[in-house]
């Protein structure tokens, strides 16, 4: 996530300015997976609990660092944003500054080390101690650390404030039981803890009745689901359970392990309609030797297998994953078997990562090591090659009509091409025009087009007027009520009335979803 530095405040320190008179202001910097951001909408909403006002551009008097240990310059990135922080700070007195995540849980006191001005400190386990850690360190003027070994307070029982009104992320579980070598999070996020299915429901019910139409189930390993109390088919029927929520139109989840990856769970994602045909299935390696050193505990048939299942049962879905180039020992022979997966595989979207060593991992302290010119040349080959795949992919879609949701985003060139945004039923990104005449779409509403041209990384659409077909939702009802709330603004209420959304919290809107390509 890019950083953007305000200029000090002018004039009277925020510190100078009593708490009755202003409220305290904060923004959350976020880095990493899906999981985090989710976190991040649980720290937000703990800060407005306790009083905290979103900054909305101006200098922040609390900046949250929410961070990830899984990239080799994850250290570097958080490293630098401080340092950057650390005048801004100087000039503002009563500026503070808190890390939490995952990097929090690794480095511990070494933050505070290399980084003195830093207020608050704290892990994965005690996102809810925020607030107080950030009252403390005011209180006793000194820096707090608390570092937690096991999970507090299950995070999804934390207020939240939610990223979007039309789209919801909900944990299911957090944690993770596996043990690859490349992988950290185990060991910062701990042992696999499932949520109640009634839980779950709960939560996606409350977040229907807010106005979302879509949810997307988070795990570190979502498709394990049900271990900790003994039912191996809880996720299959946890996806079944959502089936049966009125008002409920888009069903996602991430991310799926391969080797947990059942048939009652195709069975469910291809019987239940609000199941997306749509599907993350982490490869990492085609080569079963690096599966074997990676302890992934599948194989290259078995990977080719599931997919071969699930278009079966889903013909249009769309599949994507992640894949890891130079893992240590990979050999020349090793990474064509990916290059041959890769091929075999089809994938709509791949994200392809350079491997790198990460302290604390087993994979570290393996020998051979690659080069970086190596894995370099390999990952650019592996790139081109997927690059390829998802055109030949795309271009199947041309004059097929899909569903598209309405997001808040648009592309790069907007201004340019005038065209909305969103995503289709199978999560490919669509840039669509409205025809002249034709009513326009709001974020949440949904719209009915044909494909006109393809790309590798998104679909366009130029609909006719009589191909152009939109469905307004409850979910574009809820971002009207969310924009006029933040200006005080009347908003149309049911059945066409006035009315004021009184009491609702505006938010700043963006739709999970997976980006394109990560290099």
């Amino acid at each position: 996530m890019s950083l953007t530095i305000p200029s000090p405040a002018s004039g009277v320190a925020p510190s100078a300015i009593s708490a009755a008179a202003r409220p305290r202001t904060y923004q959350v910097r976020t880095f990493g997976c899906q999981m985090n951001v989710h976190d991040s909408e649980r720290m937000a909403g703990m800060l407005e609990s306790a009083g905290y006002v979103p900054a909305d551009g101006e200098q922040a008097d609390v900046v949250v660092f929410n961070t990830c240990a899984v990239r080799e310059n994850a250290d570097n990135k958080l490293y630098g944003n401080l340092g950057m922080l650390a005048p801004v700070k100087a000039a503002n007195p009563g500026m503070q500054i808190a890390v939490g995540g995952c990097l929090a849980q690794k480095d511990r006191e070494t933050i505070l080390k290399k980084a003195p001005w830093v207020d608050a400190v704290f892990g994965t386990h005690n996102v809810g101690a925020l607030p107080a850690l950030l009252d403390r360190a005011r209180h006793n003027n000194e820096a707090q650390l608390e570092i937690l070994e096991s999970l507090d307070v299950f995070p999804s029982t934390l207020p939240t404030k939610r990223d979007s009104v039309y789209s919801g992320w909900v944990s299911i579980s957090v944690g993770c039981n596996n043990t690859c070598t490349f992988c950290i999070v185990p060991a910062l996020r701990g042992k696999e803890k499932d949520r109640r299915p009634g839980d779950i429901l709960a939560e996606i019910q409350a977040l229907v009745d807010d106005g979302a139409i879509e949810v997307t189930l988070l795990g570190q390993n979502v498709n394990s689901y049900g271990v900790e109390f003994g039912d191996r088919q809880a996720f299959s029927k946890l996806l079944r359970a959502c089936g049966e929520i009125e008002g409920l139109e888009r069903v996602r989840f991430t991310s799926p392990h391969p080797a947990s990856f059942t048939d009652d769970v195709i069975d469910a994602m291809a019987e239940t309609p609000n199941v997306m045909p749509q599907l993350h299935m982490p490869l990492q390696s085609g080569s079963d030797k690096v599966l074997k050193d990676m302890k992934r505990s599948y194989r290259s048939t078995k990977f080719l297998g599931i997919l071969d299942k699930v278009r079966d049962k889903i013909p249009h879905a769309a599949i994507s994953t992640d894949i890891i180039v130079g893992f240590p020992g990979e050999t020349e022979e090793d990474f064509q078997a990916t290059l041959d997966v890769v091929e075999k595989s089809r994938f709509a979207t791949a994200f392809t990562f350079q491997y790198s060593k990460r302290p604390g991992t087993p994979a570290a302290d393996l020998p051979d090591q690659l080069p970086k010119a190596v894995v370099q040349e390999r990952f650019e080959r592996l790139t081109a090659l997927q690059d390829r795949i998802a055109a030949e992919e795309n271009a199947k879609q041309l004059g097929r009509r899909v569903e598209v949701m309405v997001t808040a985003q648009s592309g790069r060139k907007a201004e340019e091409t005038h065209r909305l945004s969103g995503r289709s039923q199978d999560q490919r990104l669509v840039h669509f025009s409205v025809p002249v005449g034709a009513p326009a779409p709001r974020p949440g509403d949904l719209v009915t087009v044909t494909i006109t041209e393809a790309a590798a990384f998104h679909l366009v659409a130029d609909p006719t007027a009589g191909d152009y077909a939109l469905r307004r939702s409850r979910a574009g009802d809820a971002w009207d009520r969310s924009q006029a709330d933040s200006c005080g603004a009347p908003v149309p209420g049911p059945g066409g009335g006035q009315g004021t959304g009184a009491g609702r919290t505006g938010v700043s809107l963006g739709m999970p979803a997976l980006p394109v390509r990560i290099r």
